[in-house]
């Protein structure tokens, strides 16, 4: 099989992930820091190193305790919505959004009259960091922004956005869901007050783990409550970081796994990993131009892009070529809206039931690339005759 939807997860992860979660489990896979005999300690050490790494490749700051792990991005912005918006509070977000942003926000206007605006994106991709400034209200507590979509591949200007946001006394939330791992995340310099990330993207981890970092300042109520294994005795919960927002015990074979993947980005480096990527999706992006009626999305330029490239094949419906691609030709990929509708609102494709994802990882090769040029080839000369 040739994978091409590391954009929902990546696969296969790096060697050193799978050991490192089969090494876990079996050496010391009890509850971390519930106890102090050896091996509950070492696995304490093991999310502790983690949380501390995580900090480091967002440069978060001093305080490796506002890195706080949950069970993915989706978890850590309904935490954070809850958390910090009051009934009549304003958010601003953007047109690019996952339903990992839309739902959580619909349910604030639904239940707490919360107040939404989208920012429309140009037709390269991008939105503008002054229509931000136009929709900014007295009433505006939250930025909320995509850094890189799931769906076209475009960045967002987020240190931009960050500065726009820190002058107006709005706390700017950013979703590093695709980004985290293949483009650099500064909080400090892009002045980012709390950062979303998932672990089994560009991290390299397995699912179930994710989380958020936290900046020191900005305080997110805890909406949940259970154990911490600390301070047993104290009826509320702990209100300091990280337990204030983790919960029970988390999943710590699975942040030994993240901590491998984290390893190995930074071992790589992360410029280096994206330059392959854009390597990669460059080659895809040519081969499919030159491909009769095949349509591609905000591929003009693929300056601040990730490694993802939407397309269709006219007059073939987006799901037909991708059990093409699949059953005839060995290739995964994803086809439809991709859990961000607004992003296909915009683009006209909503119609025609979304388009067909292309999204390459850091273990895809030129090989990979080529197969699946010839595959849509084979795909558009068949119907285009049948036609």
């Amino acid at each position: 099989m040739i994978y091409f939807d590391n954009a929902a997860t990546t696969f296969p992860k790096p060697e050193v992930v799978y050991q490192a979660i089969d090494e876990f489990q079996r050496r010391f896979g009890v509850n971390p820091g519930r106890s102090g005999y050896g091996l509950c300690i070492e696995a304490n050490a093991v999310v502790e190193a983690t949380r501390r790494a995580l900090t480091d490749l967002f440069n978060g700051g001093a305080d490796c305790n506002r890195l706080c792990f949950g069970l993915n991005a989706t978890d850590a912005l309904n935490l954070i919505f809850s958390g910090l918006l009051e009934p009549g509070d304003h958010v601003v977000t953007t047109m690019l959004e996952h339903n990992s942003v839309l739902r959580p926000l619909h349910h604030q206007g639904l239940e707490h009259g919360v107040t939404v605006d989208h920012l429309p994106y140009d037709g390269r991709g991008f939105v503008d960091p002054d229509d931000l400034k136009k929709k900014l209200k007295p009433s505006t507590r939250l930025v909320v922004v995509s850094h890189a979509s799931n769906v076209i591949g475009t960045v967002q200007p987020i240190a931009a956005i960050g500065k726009i946001c820190r002058e107006r006394g709005v706390l700017f939330v950013v979703d590093a869901s695709q980004s985290a791992g293949r483009v650099k995340i500064d909080l400090q310099q892009q002045q980012i007050d709390v950062v979303v990330f998932t672990g089994h993207k560009s991290l390299l981890g397995p699912t179930g783990t994710g989380g958020m970092y936290v900046r020191d300042g900005v305080e997110i109520r805890q909406t949940r409550a259970g154990g911490t294994g600390v301070r047993s005795a104290v009826r509320t919960h702990l209100p300091e970081y990280p337990y204030r927002l983790e919960y029970g015990t988390i999943n710590a074979v699975g942040i030994a796994g993240l901590q491998a993947g984290v390893g190995w980005v930074r071992q790589q480096g992360i410029e280096k990993i994206h330059a392959h990527e854009m390597q990669l999706i460059t080659m895809l992006r040519d081969g499919l131009q030159a491909i009769e009626r095949v349509r591609l999305y905000c591929q003009d330029d693929l300056t601040d892009h990730i490694g993802v490239l939407l397309f269709n094949i006219k007059g073939v419906a987006a799901r037909t070529v991708g059990e093409l691609l699949d059953v005839d030709h060995g290739i995964a990929c994803r086809t439809g809206l991709h859990c961000a509708p607004l992003v296909h609102e915009q683009l006209g494709t909503d119609a025609i039931e979304g388009g067909v994802r292309l999204s390459v990882g850091p273990l895809n090769t030129a090989v990979h690339v080529d197969a699946t040029i010839a595959a849509v080839r084979e795909i558009a000369t068949s119907f285009g005759q049948a036609t």
